[in-house]
This record gives structure tokens, sequence and C-alpha cells, in this order.
């Protein structure tokens, strides 16, 4: 427990280009309520004396993230990036969300209509901008200010700042709905501290603002009261010097610990059982934790993994393993492969039917395919981390430009 209170105080400096440090897609737990037409309404611009701000503008839907908005995303990083009059970069979403991940819902339909090629532009699109932003080249402040779940994270955490508050809410929820944690996803959980990664990725299980920067995924800690001073202090710098950022930040920042009752005091519980290598081991580890200590906690962890698609679980957990040994670009190219075998439904149908069930008819009883642990053959995962076939391109992502050193 000592190695872990030393994580607990808030966090206010980072190196620029790893993700904790940092250098992340997944999926909205939100069904498209509405759609604007117009790409620029879905992505607003503010301007400031030296500095833009992006703003997340799909309220009534948590600011889920489309083929356009990401595009359109990518297409302002790369003009700001290279306009020498701007220093620094923000990112905000409007309403109580910033960023609930992707349209799953429209991903769904889209899925259901045979349009394949459309959802395989989405992942293209918003995974680039996730390696756009993890090595971008000036300072970048996210402001996550509300929920942010799957891509919200995977748009935000890759920057150089990551500010929470009061009323964040972050969450994988991947594997509830018959998906994976993707877009760096699989980068960032498997760094954090011992197993917490696993447990996140597969129960799904949520943190606040607060256990956000105990556990690294965030840099600055701000009662949302106070949220607009900091995009006020912000707007009048004149810089493109991270400490003098950094030191904007902090003006506003407050000390946080996790409250007694936070996951995170579970650490070595969780590293007990989710360092096993499968998630039948794990399972078993938690269910005789429970029976030993009568630790609900345990108990509660054990019927989230039994709520998820079995396949989820297992690929989930080889995704993460296999994050722990790769740069960020290598676990995107990863990801871009699973998603796609997921969407093509070669082997399993059980993204298309998660959805349903969550979010389109709601009664929350998936019929998964395979139904149990015991019938997700080695096989079949494999074949979700296999190599594209030759008439389906990998992932290209701009590496030699980017890091010419790797």
């Amino acid at each position: 427990m000592q190695r872990f209170k030393a994580l607990l105080p808030v966090r206010r400096s980072l190196h620029r280009h790893s993700f904790l440090s940092v250098h992340q897609h997944g999926f909205s737990a939100q069904p498209n309520y509405a759609y604007y037409d117009d790409t620029q309404e879905q992505v607003l611009v503010e301007g400031r004396a030296n500095s833009r701000a992006a703003i997340l503008n799909r309220p009534s839907s948590l600011n889920a993230l489309t083929t356009s908005m990401a595009a359109r995303l990518k297409r302002l990083y790369e003009s700001w990036e290279e306009n020498p009059d701007i220093g620094f970069v923000m990112m905000k979403g409007k309403g109580r969300a910033f960023c609930s991940g992707a349209d799953v819902v429209t991903l769904y339909n889209l899925v259901n209509e045979g349009k394949v090629e459309e959802c395989k532009t989405f992942f293209r699109t918003l995974y680039n901008f996730v390696y756009l932003l993890g090595t971008y080249l000036k300072p970048h402040v996210a402001i996550l200010d509300g929920i942010t779940m799957g891509g919200g994270a995977g748009i935000s955490l890759p920057g150089m700042f990551r500010v929470v508050t009061d009323k964040t809410v972050f969450a994988a929820p991947e594997t509830q709905m018959g998906f994976h944690p993707d877009a760096g996803a699989s980068y960032y959980l498997s760094r954090l501290p011992g197993y917490l990664g696993e447990y996140l990725a597969l129960t799904g299980e949520k943190l606040n603002g607060v256990e956000m920067i105990a556990c690294g995924l965030a840099t600055h800690y701000s009662l949302n009261a106070r949220v607009s001073w900091v995009e006020e202090r912000l707007g009048k710098l004149i810089t493109d010097d991270p400490s003098v950022i950094e030191d904007s930040l902090a003006q506003y920042g407050d000390l946080v610990y996790p409250e007694k009752r936070s996951i995170l005091h579970k650490i070595e519980t969780i590293d007990k059982c989710f360092s096993k290598d499968t998630v039948e081991e794990i399972i078993n580890a938690l269910e005789t934790e429970a029976a030993e200590s009568y630790d609900h906690w345990c108990t509660t962890a054990v019927n989230k993994l039994k709520e998820a698609s079995p396949l989820s679980l297992k690929i989930t957990l080889q995704s993460i393993r296999e994050g722990r040994f790769q740069p960020l670009d290598q676990c995107l190219v990863r990801e871009y492969r699973v998603s796609l075998n997921w969407i093509t439904k070669q082997v399993s149908n059980d993204f298309s039917e998660g959805v349903r069930a969550r979010l389109v008819d709601k009664d929350f009883a998936p019929k998964w395919g395979p139904s149990s642990l015991g019938e997700v053959t080695k096989d079949m995962v494999d074949y979700y981390f296999a190599p594209l076939g030759e008439s389906e391109p990998e992932l290209d992502l701009p590496t030699a430009l980017r890091e010419p050193s790797v």
C-alpha cells in the first residue's frame, strides 16, 4: 500500500511525451439523440490571444464522437500546430459531458445496414487523431469537466495537461457492450499503477476526478466552480512554454486525496487478483478473496465480469497485456485490427448485441456468443489480433514524419 500512497497527492507536472506522463477511443454509453449536419457546429473554435480552443458541441448526445468530428479535430490541430502565432491548444466539451465516447448507436446502425466501410473510416480517422495528439508538438490542455468515457479519454489523455473536476467521471465500459477499450486505451491503461488498468478495462468501473489524479490519468484538479477562472487565465497567456501553462493551472489547483471508500484503496487486492494470466483465474481469485474476506467489493467485481461479453473479456485482457510492451503507434495499429474484426462479425455478433441490449432496446439482457468463457477458444481470440489480409490495409500512421527516431 505504501508504494501506492505516494501516488495520491495531486500531480502538477508531467513529462511531455508519455501517456501518463502522456502521450487513447472507446465507446459511449449514450445513443445518438441528436445529429448536427453542419460539421463546424459539432466542433466549435474559440480564438484566444495566443491559443485556440476546440469545443465539442453535441451536448444533447453528451458530445459523442462522429467521423466528421474526428476529421475536423484532426484538420484543426494540424493547422494549429503549423501556425507560429499559436502557442498552445485547448479542448473542452459543451454541456454536462466532456465526451462520452463514440456515437455507438450510429456505428451499430451502419454495421446492421452493411456499411462496414463507413465504420472503418470512423476508426481510421479517430485513431489518426489520437496519434496526432499523442505526438503533438505544442502544449495541450484538456478540460475534462464531466463525463469522460471511452473515446472521450482517447481524444484527451494523450495531451500534455489533463484538468479534472468534481464533476468528472471516467470509465472504459466497452466489455459491457461487446467491444474492447481502444483508441490508445491499451497503452495508457496498461501503464497505470500495478494491475489497475486490467481492473478498469475488464469491469468498466468508474473513476472520479480525484481518483484520476491519484493514479496519474489527470495532471490537475480544480473545482467545477473554478473552471471559468482557469479558462480565463489560460486565455490571456502569450506563451508556448509548458512551465508557464503549468504555473497557471496550479494557481487554481487543489491538493486532493481519494476518500476512504475509493477503489484505489483496494490496490493490493486488485494486484493480487487481476495479475493472473487468464480471465478465469482472475474470477477464481476474486471469488476466493470474497469467501475469505467477506469483502463485498470482490463480489461486485465478479458480477461485473460475469455481465460482460466473455469474448470481449479475453480480447481485452490480451490487449492490455500486449500494450505494456508497445509504444502508442503499435497499440493503435493492434487496436485497429481488433476493431475491424469486431464490426465484420466473422467470429461474433457481440458488438451489435451489446449496443442493442444497452442502448437500443435497453433490456440489459445481451445474448453473448460465445455465451461463456469456456466456449471462447484461443483461435477465436487470435483471429482478432492477426494482421489484416492483403485486401485490407493496416492502419497507416505517419510515424516517420512525427517520430523520425522510431
